[in-house]
């Protein structure tokens, strides 16, 4: 009986030390601080914008946890930009083992349009909460919910050689005050031609909701290279007044030396 009492003692006094977080672990090989993409937006052969994302050199804590600061910046250029000035910021602070936010921060100045929103995620309550001004809300969440930012660089950590050709990946996201059952699906293996050269790349489509913007639920069509970084290379975009594609102008900083030459 003092055994059995002793191995109790010794197993509630080990688990009383034993750290509460039940946080994932998430095998990340594609990106890490310091990295710089930055991308050309066009219509046809005719400029429309720029778009930058950083990983910051610093790395932050939050939420106790140890986060990358990731900012998103999109600015129209040209003739678009005398028509509706575009100059968008997203920003996510990203859990370096886990790949979840634990905050999230957007300000999107559009012609005349104006929103300014922090989110704060509680991933061990699984309650999110949002500030836009003096109005705040709170939401339920799932498990390991994203952000948009957070979700695009979770979508890099994914090994694509598991995974069969039309499969899809399912992702669960938060973004303007509602929740999302985002999935993705795995087109295959593919060759891009870029200003790099021809580069072989994993083509993802994400199977998009009906609605007043993009035309078709595939109306979207990613290629991102397939080596270790998987960066996205081209974006192809079909739209109700249009296609638009992104293509990536420059990179630095990347995890792993690309061998695409």
């Amino acid at each position: 009986m003092k055994k059995v009492v002793l191995a109790f003692l010794t197993v509630f006094i080990c688990s009383a030390f034993m750290s509460a977080d039940t946080f994932r672990k998430v095998n990340n090989r594609s990106f890490t601080k310091g990295e710089h993409l930055l991308f050309r937006v066009h219509y046809g052969f005719i400029n429309a914008g720029e778009a930058s994302v950083d990983v910051g050199d610093t790395l932050y804590k939050v939420n106790n946890r140890i986060c990358y600061k990731v900012n998103v910046h999109g600015k129209s250029t040209g003739i678009f930009d005398l028509g509706m000035r575009i100059r968008n910021t997203y920003r996510s602070y990203i859990d370096t083992a886990a790949i979840i936010p634990h905050q999230f921060y957007v300000n999107i100045q559009e012609g005349k349009y104006r929103k300014e929103e922090r989110v704060f995620f509680d991933q061990k309550q699984h309650r999110v909460k949002s500030e836009e001004k003096d109005d705040k809300k709170e939401f339920e969440t799932p498990n390991d919910v994203q952000d948009i930012v957070s979700g695009y660089y979770f979508l890099r950590t994914v090994d694509f050689n598991k995974l069969r050709v039309g499969d899809t990946i399912r992702i669960h996201a938060f973004f303007d005050d509602e929740l999302y059952d985002f999935k993705v699906k795995y087109r295959g293996k593919d060759e891009v031609k870029t200003k790099f050269g021809k580069i072989k790349a994993i083509k993802i489509t994400p199977v998009m909701p009906a609605n007043r913007l993009f035309d078709g639920d595939s109306s979207i069509r990613a290629w991102i290279s397939d080596d270790n970084n998987k960066i996205p290379l081209k974006i192809e975009a079909d739209l109700f007044v249009g296609a638009v594609a992104m293509d990536l102008k420059s990179y630095h900083g990347l995890k792993t030396e690309p061998k695409w030459y």
